[in-house]
């Protein structure tokens, strides 16, 4: 007969289930660490909703107010609704080469330097236009509104390689840029450019083009939320499984065992 006592989980101490037992007791922290880091996305994702949306709904202010010459646009400034009079410089305006449309269609920016009644000149991206054919030809770009104007639009920090991934290219065909930066364009332009840019709400272009860029979409904080619960769960079901298959395996043994236990018994003696 199968003795009972703790001789039943002698097999624990075999090579197989040593390596079982580590692997499993090295998972519980590893996803336990895991939850922690969705938590912290959860909370960086949540706190940039909650600043965009607050920069979104802030009353608009002039341009000059939340940025000058120089200046890098912080994290609480971007997207806030700047307004600004003054006259479009369109002799001296670049496209900005790949980007997307709303459909995912690529194509240009339309960067257009505005100049503002003191002399300085601010950046607006006009919007997206297609290609049209060639990218190595200068596009045909929708004429703004001419004299005095004044525009709506989101306000921008400069673009950098780090940040938005997309490499900054030289050799690139005449008034095409593949990132916009207001120190760079101060250079081409032989002006004060404020830093940052606009991208510009109203007033809207005639005839649909340029096509404005959407308003930035929330980031799906809940879905890190979600994760976070997923991965302390799995921490939790790993020493629950592992008692499973402890406790599957010492039956397994009682009951090959007792199917032996007759078969190997000597008759009894008269």
């Amino acid at each position: 007969m199968y003795r009972r006592g703790v001789h039943r989980y002698r097999f624990l101490s075999s090579r197989q289930w040593v390596i079982l037992t580590l692997v499993a007791i090295a998972l519980i922290p590893t996803m336990v660490k895991l939850g922690f880091w969705q938590h912290h996305r959860y909370q960086e994702r949540t706190a940039r909703n909650d600043l965009v949306s607050a920069a979104l709904h802030a009353e608009p202010v002039p341009v000059e107010r939340l940025t000058s010459p120089g200046h890098a646009v912080t994290r609480a400034e971007k997207y806030r609704t700047v307004t600004a009079t003054g006259t479009f410089d369109t002799a001296r305006q670049v496209v900005v080469r790949r980007r997307t449309s709303s459909d995912g269609e690529v194509g240009f920016h339309v960067l257009t330097p505005f100049v503002l009644a003191d002399g300085k000149v601010l950046l607006v991206n006009r919007g997206w236009i297609p290609a049209n054919g060639a990218q190595t030809a200068f596009p045909r770009v929708p004429a703004p509104p001419a004299g005095r104007t004044t525009i709506t639009g989101r306000l921008k920090a400069d673009e950098t390689t780090a940040a938005s991934g997309i490499k900054n290219v030289k050799g690139l065909p005449d008034r095409q840029i593949m990132l916009i930066s207001s120190a760079e364009e101060a250079r081409r332009l032989g002006a004060q450019v404020l830093g940052g840019y606009v991208e510009q709400t109203a007033p809207t272009p005639k005839g649909g083009s340029p096509e404005q860029i959407s308003d930035p979409g929330s980031e799906d904080a809940p879905l890190n939320y979600a994760y976070m619960i997923q991965w302390w769960l799995f921490a939790a079901a790993v020493p629950v499984g592992w008692w499973f298959l402890v406790r599957r395996e010492v039956r397994d043994r009682e009951e090959a065992a007792a199917r032996r236990t007759p078969e190997t018994s000597e008759p009894a003696t008269v």
